[in-house]
């Protein structure tokens, strides 16, 4: 059984997560929404170290809090005024996107719970290895994930460039 210290760190790094990430999408200032999405990945890496996930937090912390927010931040600042308030959305549109937060949240909850039987079910506390970890991520089988790895590096690519052309017509 899990101690209650761990029980209080880990409610504090899940709701740090929850804050942050709502603030992200709140807030009508894009460097505010990037600093905050920054905290939101700090967090989930705080999150992984907890669960002795020590790569996957050092991962976590270099290539999205810092790689990715840097590119972010780069992109902000090339193709608008930091400075300047989005536009504060229309009603019809927040009940809208309120609509589709709710659903997403039925059914991430269904999800969850259709999986996971929280009261019979004892966590087995085995931690995949480094390599069958590798092997998921970058295999080609059933299952496997290096396409959409691929998928992703190539839609970054794109961003960058766009970002690079906008930032040229200017």
């Amino acid at each position: 059984m899990e101690s209650v210290g761990s029980i209080i760190v880990y409610a504090v790094i899940a709701l740090a997560i929850v804050v942050f990430s709502v603030l992200a999408v709140t807030t009508r200032k894009i460097l505010r929404a990037a600093t905050y999405l920054l905290f939101a990945l700090f967090a989930t890496a705080a999150l992984y170290f907890k669960l002795d996930y020590e790569f996957l937090g050092a991962v976590q912390i270099a290539v999205y809090a810092g790689g990715i927010v840097v590119l972010f931040v780069f992109s902000i600042l090339l193709t608008s005024k930091p400075g300047d308030n989005s536009a504060k959305l229309a009603s019809k549109k927040r009940a809208l996107g309120l609509t589709g937060a709710l659903a997403m949240l039925l059914v991430a909850g269904y999800a969850l719970v259709s999986r996971v039987s929280f009261l019979t079910a004892t966590p087995s506390g085995d931690n995949p290895l480094m390599n069958e970890i590798g092997t998921a991520l970058m295999g080609t089988g059933h299952g496997e994930y290096l396409l959409p790895f691929e998928a992703i590096s190539v839609l970054l690519l794109a961003c960058i460039i766009g970002g690079v052309v906008i930032a040229r017509k200017r």
